[in-house]
């Protein structure tokens, strides 16, 4: 799956930026301020650690101009302590997000009907109350927000969503992104 941005008026798409970072407090703050400075909503926003020991890779996703979006991967890039920054939209790569849904369970009809809508979808229950049901929802954008419409006439209690997350594809990994990336860290 490409994480694509999706065209909007004007130009404008949204954009998934993976920004690989040396694991150090305020580097998130930094980053996020050079957001707001710019006048930039982050839609979602996901930080985790890297396969590299003390590095993160925190993925973002925003909307704007092709044009605006290069001038801010410019200034993050100048960000003390960003090591890599990548937009997904710009070539072949793969996204995922994690939902986890709470959806009440009324009648024990309803309940067969969820967990059948549930298996179409390969979603994971985590977790059954008499009352409800909580599920693990992995995949794009696109595939979450057809599972909380399918459940919105059974009625959601609770959701939480990551974020996507996204990485290259690796056919389009070069040996060289390898060994910038990994004598940049040093």
């Amino acid at each position: 799956m490409k994480a694509q941005g999706t065209a909007g008026e004007g130009g404008v798409r949204r954009h998934v930026l993976s920004v690989t970072v040396r694991d150090r407090p305020g580097v998130l703050s930094r980053i996020s301020g050079l957001f707001a400075r710019r006048g930039y909503n982050i839609e979602s926003l996901s930080v985790a650690q890297s396969e590299t020991p003390g590095l993160s890779r925190t993925s973002f996703v925003i909307s704007g101009e092709q044009g605006t979006i290069e001038q801010l991967q410019k200034q993050l890039q100048k960000l003390i302590d960003v090591l890599k920054v990548t937009d997904h939209s710009e070539g072949p790569s793969v996204d995922r997000e994690l939902m986890l849904i709470k959806v009440a369970v009324r009648t024990p009809e309803d309940r067969v009907e969820i967990r059948q809508i549930a298996q179409d979808f390969r979603a994971r229950i985590i977790d059954v109350d008499r009352n409800a049901l909580v599920f693990e929802v992995t995949g794009d954008e696109g595939k979450s927000n057809a599972f909380i419409d399918q459940m919105r006439e059974f009625g959601i209690l609770e959701l939480i969503r990551t974020g996507r997350v996204a990485l290259t594809r690796s056919a389009s990994l070069r040996p060289t992104d390898v060994t910038s990336t990994t004598s940049r860290a040093a």
